[in-house]
């Protein structure tokens, strides 16, 4: 669970908390992110990775939240940093690992499924929705360059599978290279197969103060108020 970032576009409050810690609904959204996997059956020893200040005194809910089955540790300097910091303090025994990112605090069991069903295979699982704007190139002056066919074209999110030998040794090879902005790139970059999972439009990725407004409005509609 990648947690590592201060929350930026988020307009965080000097001195106040990281965006992941805020609340939706009354609920730390970095709580919301987590509970499907402490609930999910398959899922075993779950890592979060915090900004070095919480992970050196997590918040007590977060630690209540998977007893004896939950480890903190702290970020790096970039997200690709944080997730080699989780690797590396995950336990041994899972052969299939899972990035996720805790700004998606609605993925659910059955996209969980999905994602493990597909890295069981072999494949790096990504889940993906089809993209409904239409898409343009554009150059270092703003001018379109060209429309992108979209029909092939995808919007990607977490959580990400991996045979955690392919996601290791991607993560190794990865050191000193250009950073990736997700862990399936690394994984291209060794010709890994990924594969495509059917994502979900409800799991948002709540970046500016606007996601969180939508992430109020989808967390009413899912809890019936």
């Amino acid at each position: 669970m990648v947690a590592g970032g201060r929350g930026v576009r988020a307009a965080r409050p000097e001195g106040g908390e990281p965006k992941q810690c805020r609340p939706i609904r009354g609920v730390p959204m970095l709580e919301r992110a987590v509970r499907p996997f402490v609930a999910h059956p398959r899922v075993g020893p779950i890592v979060v990775v915090l900004p070095p200040e919480y992970a050196a005194a997590p918040p007590g809910w977060l630690m209540e939240l998977a007893p004896g089955r939950l480890v903190v540790t702290p970020g790096g300097e970039s997200r690709q940093d944080s997730v080699a910091n989780g690797i590396a303090v995950l336990p041994r025994g899972p052969s299939i690992v899972l990035v996720h990112d805790a700004a998606r605090p609605f993925a659910d069991g059955p996209l969980i499924d999905r994602v493990i069903a597909v890295a069981e295979l072999g494949a790096v699982a990504v889940p993906a929705v089809p993209l409904a704007e239409t898409v343009k190139e554009i150059d270092a002056a703003g001018l379109v360059v060209r429309t992108v066919p979209r029909e092939r074209m995808v919007a990607v999110q977490t959580p990400q599978g991996f045979p955690r030998t392919t996601l290791e040794t991607a993560h190794q090879r990865g050191r000193g290279e250009p950073p990736a902005t997700d862990d399936a790139a690394l994984c291209e970059r060794l010709g890994t197969a990924v594969r495509m999972v059917a994502g979900s439009a409800r799991n948002l990725k709540v970046t500016t103060l606007e996601d969180f407004a939508l992430a109020e409005a989808l967390a009413a509609l899912e809890e019936g108020a």
